[in-house]
Formats: structure tokens, C-alpha cells, sequence
């Protein structure tokens, strides 16, 4: 039976890697700066002339598409400087703070965002002074938050579900995001070519059986039978993680991609802020499937199950309890919320290889910082870390809004070391 079951996820894993190389192959390009220029409402502005100039004379033009990006190859790295030509912004507007920036590539990828307004309300490149901080901005930045939160909830939901039920420290949680997202997208590229509407929720699907369930039985489970060490076990997970990132590199390669659909949707104004529909319909897909993942942890027979596992797995064993089954289910739940949140960035910002390693850290510090181990903490935890992440940008670079939540989180522990909920309630 779990022969089978192995041979038929192999077969599976070996056809989707065919499927990636035959859609990746002819993106495996050198580092990229792209500027991204949008209006006052955040809908892109296309047409517009962007130079790139940097070492040995380097240089190169780009105009922005219906997404509002321009993109230019560059040689290598090194500083770069970025410049929109203003007079081919329509209406004769003007880009907030100037129109250059310098961008400094040195692996991977540079973005520079260029928001169309007056000089001085400060905007999405950098922190604020006293007078840019508004409470319009400060409004903006907090529904930006929930919705990050919402993000970073998904992802540590399951992982805190995965180390309540087997103890392990999963490194490689933050590639089940970027899988789930790229798995996406190659159901909503051709030669598939699915609407993202109907490739999300196969994409989930396929991830939560093949990268949760699969993954559990092909290299987690035979090392729980080896009775491999917790320590040893988190240094494959960090080594699963590498190989996931790099051999997508491999594939895509570093460039940022975006779904078919929906990409360049302007947003709408509520008030005094702006939001995209695809947020508000995603924020609200997204608390469905935390409030359901709760209750199913809280009412169902297996959830129940799930939680005498973590309290004390041998005695649940004992009590009739399949423990190898209930892990599997919890590696299917776990799995799946991340391919979620892995498309939800993804249609949010751009799919790019190192996605989930940039929530990585976001989604330890929430499943810590709430306390590990509880049902609510990874949900408090995730709400209380992406809600600082965004409005510590009122007073620091955006480059440093992580940092914010990874200090809070440290005081915190100082202060409480078992989290905000502690271990009350448990997860599994």
C-alpha cells in the first residue's frame, strides 16, 4: 500500500519537474532591475521611458508595460541608477521624491518603485519624516498589515500545526509557499493556460497532496522510522529548502513573474484608502480557511486526535490513536494553507524563487512570538508581526520593516518567554 503510494508520488513528482522544465527553460536569465511606475491609486501607468546606467558605462531603456514595468537586463552587480523620463508621464505628473533611484544588485533581482504625486508625501521605497506621517498613510499601512498578517497566518498556521504533531523545526515551510505559487502558475501559463481562478484552487490541491502528503511519505515518515534526531531532521529540512530554492531558480530563473489574470488591477477607493478587489476577495477567502482549519482542529474527531498527538503521542498511540495517519493529515492541512498563501502573494506582489524564504523568518517569529504549540498563537502572532512589519515603515526604510517585527519579538520573549497565549491551548 505505501509502496504504491510512494511510486505514485514519484511518478507524480517526476511528470510536474517535466511540466516546470519545459515552462521554465527559456527563463533562465541574468539579475534584472525593474521599475515600477503607478499612479495615485496604485494602478500602473504604461508607456513610460525608464533608463538603467551603471559600471563600465552600462546602459539601458525600458518602457513600462500594462503592468506598469519596465525591465532591463543588467551585466552583473553593482549600483545602478534607475531613471523614469517624466515627460512621458501622462497629464504631466510627476513622480514622488524625484525620478531616479539607485539600486544596489548584488544577487537575484532589484524592484524600484516609482508612485506618481506631490514631492514629499513619502510613499512605499522608504521610511517617513514626522510630517509624512499621516493618519491617511497610517490607515493605509494598517490595512496593508491585516492583510500581510493574513498572509503570514496561512503559512504559520501550518507550520506550527507540523511542529505541534512531530517536534519538527521546518526550514523548508517557507518553499511550500513559493511551491504552491509556482505550481500555480504553471497550470495558468500555457501550454496549460487555466484562469488563475481555476488554477488557484488545483494548485492547492496538487500541493497539499503531492509537497504535504507526498513530501511526508517519501522523506519525513521513513526518517521518523529511522528515529532520526529533531536536530537532524531540521538540518535536512534546511537542506530540503536550498535544493527547492535553487532547482526553481534553475527552472524560472530569478526573473519575477505574474499570473495571467489580475495582475495589473487598479485599485478602488474606501474612504481614505486605496485597495485592490483581489485583496479584499483573497482577505476574505483567507479567514474562511483559517476559521474553518480552527474549527476542524477544535471540533472534528481528527482534530481532536491532532491534539492528543502533540500533547503525548505515545499515549495516543496507546489510547487507538493512528499517529502516522493523523501526521499525514496534518502535513495535507499544513501544505495546503501554504500553497494558499504562496498564491495569495503571488497575485498580490509578483511569484518570484525566493518568496517563501522572505516569509520564512515573518511566519517563526508569529508561531514564537504567540506562543508555540497554541491553536490562537500562530493567528495572534501572525496578526501582531505583519501589522508592525507595515507601519514600522512610518520610521525606518522599508529595506529594514522585518527587522521591526524580529525586535519586537525579542523584547517580548524577554518579557513573556512562553508567548503571548503560552501553551494553554495546543495545536495538535
Amino acid at each position: 500500500m505505501h509502496r504504491g503510494a510512494a511510486r505514485l508520488t514519484l511518478l507524480l513528482l517526476g511528470f510536474l519537474a517535466a511540466s516546470l522544465m519545459g515552462l521554465g527553460a527559456a527563463h533562465a536569465d541574468g539579475p534584472s532591475i525593474t521599475a515600477i511606475v503607478s499612479d495615485a491609486d496604485k494602478a500602473p501607468i504604461p508607456g513610460v521611458s525608464v533608463n538603467v546606467t551603471g559600471p563600465d558605462g552600462f546602459t539601458g531603456t525600458a518602457q513600462t508595460d500594462d503592468k506598469g514595468e519596465a525591465t532591463v537586463e543588467v551585466p552583473g552587480s553593482g549600483k545602478y541608477t534607475v531613471t523614469v523620463d517624466e515627460a512621458t508621464i501622462p497629464n504631466g505628473d510627476t513622480i514622488k521624491d524625484g525620478p531616479e533611484r539607485v539600486v544596489n544588485v548584488l544577487t537575484g533581482d532589484k524592484k524600484a518603485l516609482f508612485p506618481v504625486g506631490v514631492p514629499g508625501e513619502g510613499g512605499e521605497s522608504g521610511g517617513g519624516s514626522p510630517s509624512s506621517i499621516t493618519g491617511t498613510r497610517v490607515l493605509q499601512l494598517l490595512i496593508d498589515g491585516i492583510v500581510l498578517s493574513l498572509i503570514i497566518a496561512l503559512g504559520a498556521l501550518g507550520l506550527n500545526l507540523i511542529f505541534g504533531t512531530t517536534g519538527l523545526t521546518n526550514f523548508s515551510h517557507g518553499e511550500l509557499l513559493t511551491l504552491g505559487a509556482f505550481t500555480a502558475l504553471v497550470i495558468n501559463s500555457p501550454p496549460i493556460g487555466l484562469n488563475i481562478l481555476i488554477a488557484a484552487p488545483i494548485a492547492v490541491l496538487v500541493s497539499a497532496l503531492l509537497w504535504g502528503w507526498g513530501q511526508n511519505q517519501v522523506l519525513w515518515r521513513p526518517l521518523r522510522k529511522r528515529r532520526t534526531g529533531l536536530i537532524a531532521a531540521m538540518i535536512v529540512s534546511i537542506g530540503l529548502a536550498i535544493t527547492i530554492r535553487y532547482f526553481l531558480l534553475l527552472v524560472f530563473g530569478g526573473q519575477p513573474r505574474s499570473y495571467e489574470q489580475f495582475a495589473g488591477q487598479p485599485g478602488i477607493e474606501i474612504g481614505p484608502i486605496f485597495v485592490t478587489p483581489k485583496s479584499i476577495v483573497l482577505a476574505l477567502l483567507a479567514i474562511a480557511a483559517l476559521a474553518v482549519t480552527v474549527w476542524w482542529l477544535r471540533s472534528s474527531r481528527i482534530g481532536k486526535a491532532t491534539r492528543a498527538v502533540s500533547d503525548n503521542p505515545a499515549l495516543a498511540s496507546a489510547s487507538g490513536v493512528n499517529v502516522e495517519r493523523v501526521i499525514s493529515v496534518v502535513w495535507i492541512i499544513g501544505a495546503g494553507l501554504a500553497a494558499f498563501a504562496g498564491v495569495f502573494l503571488g497575485m498580490t506582489q509578483n511569484v518570484v524563487w525566493t518568496m517563501g524564504q522572505y516569509l520564512l523568518l515573518t511566519m517563526f517569529a508569529a508561531i514564537v512570538l504567540g506562543g508555540l504549540g497554541t491553536i490562537g498563537g500562530a493567528l495572534v502572532g501572525a496578526f501582531v508581526v505583519g501589522i508592525t512589519v507595515q507601519l514600522s515603515t512610518l520610521v525606518v526604510p522599508t529595506e529594514l520593516k522585518t527587522a521591526a517585527a524580529l525586535f519586537l519579538m525579542i523584547v517580548l520573549l524577554l518579557v513573556r518567554p512562553q508567548g503571548l497565549l503560552g501553551r494553554a491551548e495546543r495545536v495538535g
